[in-house]
């Protein structure tokens, strides 16, 4: 697990527009996403994860046990997120009371992170690069 403690840059985007439009969010929200670029950084603490995502204006931080779900927000909807931790490979499984689901599914090779992001209201697959 050679990407923990290392900070990620947004370097580019695939399908990302189309993955966000499928979300069915308000114009705003939207917009929001389009222009979410953040940094992504993993640490582990004992059996805990905790990954931090940061902008020049915001910091968020979700602490998890891999595996082990809990309640999430995405967007302002509740959802129960389950997050595993695999070798180099870090999925985040999120599930919303309507039936719909949200995958987001980070890999890391070297000094890359390639995030790969499906829901069930859309049948393609974004992917979003980033470099430590």
């Amino acid at each position: 697990m050679a990407f923990l403690g290392k900070e990620y840059k947004f370097e580019k985007q695939e399908n990302f527009e189309d993955f966000v439009n499928a979300l069915g969010l308000s114009a705003e929200q939207t917009q929001g996403y389009l222009n979410y670029t953040p940094s992504v950084k993993f640490t582990q603490d004992g059996d805990s994860y905790t990954v931090t995502t940061a902008t020049p204006t915001t910091k968020n931080e979700t602490t998890f046990k891999s595996g082990v779900t809990f309640e999430d927000k995405v967007a302002d909807r509740a959802c129960q997120t389950t997050i595993t931790v695999d070798g180099n490979t870090v999925t985040r499984v999120q599930k919303f009371d309507d039936g719909n689901s949200l995958t987001i599914v980070r890999q890391f090779s070297g000094d890359q992170m390639v995030v790969s992001l499906s829901t069930s209201k859309w049948d393609g697959v974004a992917k979003r690069y980033y470099k430590a």
